[in-house]
C-alpha cells in the first residue's frame, strides 16, 4: 500500500550479506557486515527517504455517510517542517500529486513550519497551487502555536497568510460546505499543546450534517467523540514515527498527545480517525520505513449501491 517494498528489500539484503569465500557466517564477518549494513542504512534514512514522496490511497467506509457523497475524496498533507534549502522539491512533488488526484477536498493539519515562521512566506507559495473542487483547509499545529510568540498574534498571523492564497484556516471554528446536495461541517481545532482546543466553538452550529474534524494531534480524538459527532478525524503530529522497524512497522518514538494512534486508520464506534506519516522531519532530517506521505482517501457510504466516484 505505501510502497515500500523496496525499503524492506534493501534492509534484508543489508543484513544478509555473507562471505563468498566461506559458507560459515563467522563472527568477525558477522561485525563487518553489520557496521556495512548500519552505515548503508543510515545513509539510506538520511539522504534518501526523506525526499521520497509516496501516495497512499485508501478507501474508508463511514456509516453514516450519505449515499450521495459515496466516492467523495478528501487529499490530507501535514507536518510540512518546512526548510527551503532541503524541502522545495519534496513540498513541490507533494503538491503535484496532490492535484493529480483530483480531490474534492483538501486537509492541512498542522506543522507547516518548526520553529522560525519566517518560512512560512516561501511556503505558502508552494501550496497556493493546490487546487479542490470544494475548498482548502487549515489547523494549526503546535510547532506553528511555538514559532510565533503569543496566542492571540499566531492565530491572526497564520490566518492571514493562508486567506490570502484562498486556504480557510480554522482555529476552533467549524464551517459548512455543501457537496451533491449534501452538507459536510468541517472542524477545525488549535493545537491542544501550543493552544487551547475549545470544542463547543468548533461545532458550534453544527446540526445532523457529516463532519470531518482537523486536529493536529491525534489522541484529542478519544475526547471529542465523547461528545460530538466526528465522522473522520485527520491528524498528524507523529510522522507516523519517523523512523519505524521494517515488517512490523513498530515505531520505538512516540511523542505527546501522538501515543494512542501513531499511523494509519482506526475505528471506535462510529467515529473513525486517519493519522498520516506527513511530509517533514524533526530533528535530524532522518526518516527510515516511514517515507513522506500523501494521503489520498475516499469515503465509502455504507449504505450506497455507487461501486465509483
Amino acid at each position: 500500500m505505501d510502497k515500500l517494498e523496496h525499503t524492506q528489500q534493501c534492509f534484508v539484503q543489508l543484513f544478509a550479506m555473507k562471505d563468498k569465500k566461506k559458507t560459515l557466517f563467522t563472527r568477525r564477518n558477522f561485525i563487518g557486515t553489520s557496521i556495512i549494513g548500519g552505515a548503508s542504512a543510515f545513509s539510506y534514512a538520511r539522504w534518501i527517504e526523506p525526499n521520497q514522496v509516496t501516495v497512499t490511497e485508501k478507501e474508508l467506509t463511514l456509516p453514516h455517510l450519505p449515499p450521495a457523497l459515496d466516492g467523495l475524496t478528501v487529499a490530507h498533507l501535514t507536518d510540512f517542517h518546512y526548510n527551503p534549502q532541503t524541502d522545495e522539491k519534496l513540498v513541490s512533488e507533494a503538491v503535484a500529486k496532490t492535484n493529480a488526484a483530483n480531490p474534492d477536498i483538501i486537509a492541512l493539519t498542522g506543522d507547516y513550519v518548526t520553529d522560525d515562521n519566517t518560512v512560512l512566506a516561501p511556503l505558502i507559495i508552494q501550496l497556493a497551487k493546490l487546487k479542490a473542487k470544494h475548498g482548502i483547509y487549515g489547523v494549526m499545529g503546535n510547532h506553528d502555536g511555538w514559532a510565533v510568540k503569543g496566542w492571540s498574534e499566531n492565530t491572526g498571523f497564520y490566518r492571514k497568510a493562508f486567506e490570502a492564497v484562498g486556504i480557510e484556516f480554522l482555529v476552533n471554528q467549524g464551517s459548512t460546505i455543501q457537496i451533491r446536495g449534501e452538507k459536510v461541517f468541517i472542524a477545525g481545532t488549535d493545537s491542544i499543546w501550543s493552544g487551547i482546543v475549545d470544542a463547543p466553538a468548533c461545532w458550534k452550529g453544527h446540526r445532523d450534517e457529516t463532519v470531518l474534524a482537523l486536529v493536529h494531534e491525534p489522541d484529542v480524538f478519544d475526547q471529542l467523540i465523547n461528545d460530538y459527532r466526528v465522522d473522520l478525524q485527520l491528524s498528524g503530529h507523529t510522522h507516523g514515527g519517523q523512523c519505524r522497524v521494517p515488517f512490523i512497522g513498530y515505531a520505538p518514538a512516540k511523542v505527546r498527545y501522538g501515543k494512542n494512534y501513531i499511523y494509519g486508520n482506526y475505528t471506535k464506534g462510529d467515529s473513525q480517525i486517519f493519522v498520516s506519516r506527513g511530509l517533514g522531519t524533526v530533528g535530524i532530517r532522518v526518516r527510515f520505513a516511514c517515507a513522506p506521505e500523501v494521503a489520498i482517501l475516499k469515503l465509502r457510504s455504507a449504505n450506497s449501491t455507487l461501486t465509483n466516484s
